[in-house]
């Protein structure tokens, strides 16, 4: 795939979210992490479970074609359901690689959804009684608490910003479609915010959503990151 050039402006109005300019020295590198399409889950936690997701609702994808990058990068995690979402991106008009996942559509298992171990495949009332009815308003569990044979949220933090890392090695000065799961996209959230791991369980990922955040190298004062849009609807 071509690379996009370096600061491109973002088809999202700048004006209107208030973004000021990078510079004309600084390089951006920006991320439009996609959140898969929904998995018909019957209300049981899923996690890193390898399941389908539905594709068929056509105008979804010919808004996400209209609004990503053309000539960007991409990539996937190693679950299924993002190489489906990312093939109807494709099929619905944008330029994209032929074959998800592979050398222009790399799967990074580093970007998968949390894996919730032994409470995969439990319903949520389930999970209530195990825990001993305690619950937690946005997720499964607090973010440092480790689902059993599986990770906490802090640990898929961790995984998560040392993939975002390589990436920016990788693709620095590129537009990056990076289309992977809500746990992935709330932290790169935190990373670029800074946030303390639990802040990041606040925000909410829509199926088919975008988010947009950019990493600036250049010149200049405050932090390298910029947060352009969250959970921006497909259409």
């Amino acid at each position: 795939m071509s690379a996009a050039q370096p600061n491109k402006v973002s088809p999202f109005n700048a004006g209107q979210i208030g973004a000021a300019g990078a510079g004309d020295t600084a390089t951006v590198t920006r991320f439009w992490w996609v959140r898969h399409a929904p998995v018909a889950h019957e209300g049981r936690i899923y996690g890193q479970e390898d399941k389908p997701c539905d594709c068929s609702e056509t105008p979804v994808f010919t808004g996400l074609a209209r609004q990503l990058p053309k000539g960007a990068s991409w990539v996937v995690s190693n679950l299924r359901r993002t190489h489906e979402t990312a093939a109807a991106i494709v099929r619905a008009g944008l330029d994209g690689p032929s074959q998800i996942p592979g050398p222009d559509a790399p799967a990074i298992p580093e970007l998968a959804e949390q894996s919730f171990g032994n409470w995969q495949g439990l319903t949520y009332e389930e999970l209530r009684q195990q825990r001993g009815g305690a619950f937690h308003r946005f997720w499964h569990a607090p973010a440092h608490e480790r689902a059993p044979g599986g990770e906490s949220f802090v640990d898929m933090l961790e995984r998560v910003g040392r993939a975002i890392h390589r990436l920016l090695d990788t693709y620095r000065g590129r537009e990056i479609i990076a289309v992977v799961h809500g746990g992935t996209i709330r932290s790169a959230l935190g990373l670029a915010l800074g946030l303390e791991p639990e802040a990041c369980l606040a925000f909410t990922m829509g199926n088919c959503s975008v988010t947009v955040i950019e990493h600036i190298d250049g010149p200049g004062m405050g932090h390298g990151w910029r947060v352009v849009t969250v959970n921006r609807p497909p259409r």
